[in-house]
């Protein structure tokens, strides 16, 4: 179920809604959520719902077993804990991709392949195995509480705004908020109007930007020039950040609805002025998790120069794995954490001083050439697409620039420039009766004819899922 369909709009929102404003209690209200979430997941992949009930009930158990236990017994217990959740999220993400590439190197040898079927990849598994990894780490640290009832470890991994694709959100932020928590039309209304932006970056900016980039990408590289390449780029970009910043706001807004406060998972990361800052700015909580949880285990930055480059290496060659078993995300992954080594040379301290024009078209030229490989279809089809940007790929052209760029995508282009820079942050997150009464009636008018607009496009389109849904 996507949170932009109508069958989620229509009829899943306001029954859970009703259901929670009538129960009498919070015990009562979390069971209603529970059952909801189960049922939102099964909706979308009904036999694999067991996995996820699984690796709650593991986790619970792993956790209750971390916390009675001391020495190295805790250690152990943690271990198997990690095995378990790292073997689920392993075999069902990289069997496939382990096979493919072992019956490439034994068709070299000569050597018969491996007969494999394939493994199917369950919505949502890299984010619920994370928060479940961060429960049990952090139970291991005494950094959280460990929690012994089952029905609340499983809200917490499975509640549906943030079970598909984040934000990860930590036990420790949310262990209360799952017994204490408050809600009243105040939050139904702030977390409507979170909602409501999340739904228009989605459906008028990240849809109309991601059929012009479905489009040049399609085509054979040597069918581009670089001004089409380059606009593939740009609308991919703008795709990608409005699509998954906008399912954020959403999940934001539909946890606010409920009580719940979520943390907030992008801050206009275009904005940034190098790639070390981008990565504060983009997907914070996945960043947060590999640094807490990889990145300072591993030393961080108190070992030597070196280490701290290879340490960098090697926690985004692990973000490159977890966003896609293929090797375009292990490029990816690498040209991330290979840049943010080298700002960690003498090339950062001159990216300091130069002018923060420069520093920007920096960072937009790291993040879109990146880009690429995260959205091209393997590396050949990465590297032709590369030569077409910098025009040196030979090209037939079959079609024209000025075809492509209707009004419909300049307006989104336009509109996905404009905020994706830090004004709209206050804007964007301040009270509506801040500026006093008038403004506040405007506003209100403004998020009603927004969600209006976006009904209307929602009505008319086909399923068009997130899309960070396949990592």
């Amino acid at each position: 179920m996507v949170f932009s369909s109508p069958v989620f709009l229509f009829l899943f929102l306001p029954a859970i809604l009703a259901g929670y404003f009538l129960l009498p209690t919070l015990a009562a209200r979390n069971l209603l959520l529970l059952a909801g979430s189960l049922f939102f997941y099964a909706w979308g992949e009904v036999h694999y719902v067991l996995i996820l009930l699984a690796s709650i009930a593991v986790n619970t158990y792993i956790g209750v077993r971390i916390s009675r236990s001391e020495g190295a017994t805790r250690g152990w217990n943690l271990a198997a804990g990690l095995a378990v959740n790292l073997g689920l999220l392993g075999y069902f993400k990289y069997a496939n991709f382990v096979v493919d590439n072992l019956n490439a190197l034994l068709g070299w040898s000569g050597t018969a392949s491996v007969d494999y079927g394939a493994v199917h990849l369950p919505l949502g598994i890299s984010f619920f195995t994370f928060q479940a990894i961060s429960y049990i780490v952090d139970v291991y640290r005494r950094d959280a509480a460990v929690q012994e009832n089952f029905l609340d470890v499983a809200l917490y991994i499975s509640l549906f705004p943030q079970l598909i694709a984040g934000p990860i959100v930590r036990y420790g932020f949310i262990a209360r908020q799952l017994t204490e928590r408050t809600a009243g039309l105040d939050d139904v209304a702030a977390g409507a109007r979170r909602f409501t932006i999340g739904l228009a970056k989605k459906v008028l900016i990240a849809n109309t930007a991601g059929e012009a980039a479905d489009e040049i990408f399609a085509h054979d590289p040597d069918q581009l020039d670089p001004a089409l390449a380059w606009l593939g780029v740009l609308c991919y970009g703008i795709q990608i950040y409005f699509d998954f910043s906008g399912y954020s706001d959403m999940a934001i807004g539909l946890g606010r609805m409920f009580g719940f406060r979520f943390p907030e998972n992008f801050r206009t990361p275009y904005a940034a002025r190098s790639l070390r800052e981008f990565w504060r700015r983009w997907h914070i909580s996945l960043s947060t998790w590999f640094r807490d949880y990889v990145y300072i285990p591993l030393g961080g930055s108190r070992v030597r120069p070196v280490r701290v480059r290879l340490n960098l290496l090697l926690v985004f060659f692990l973000t490159g794995l977890w966003h896609g078993a293929s090797w375009n995300f292990v490029v990816w992954g690498f040209f991330h954490g290979g840049f943010l080594a080298l700002e960690r040379t003498r090339w950062g301290t001159i990216l300091e001083r130069l002018p923060r024009v420069l520093q920007h078209l920096y960072l937009l030229l790291v993040v879109g050439v990146a880009w690429v490989f995260f959205r091209a279809a393997d590396l050949d089809h990465a590297l032709g697409y590369l030569s077409a940007m910098f025009g040196t790929a030979g090209r037939e052209q079959d079609w024209y620039f000025a075809a492509l760029l209707t009004p419909k995508l300049v307006a989104a282009l336009v509109a996905g420039i404009a905020f994706s820079f830090p004004w709209w942050e206050h804007h964007r997150l301040a009270a509506p009766g801040a500026a006093g009464p008038g403004r506040a009636l405007i506003g209100n008018v403004a998020w009603l004819v927004l969600f209006t607009t976006c009904l209307l496009v929602v009505a008319g389109q086909s399923h068009d899922p997130f899309i960070y849904f396949r990592f």
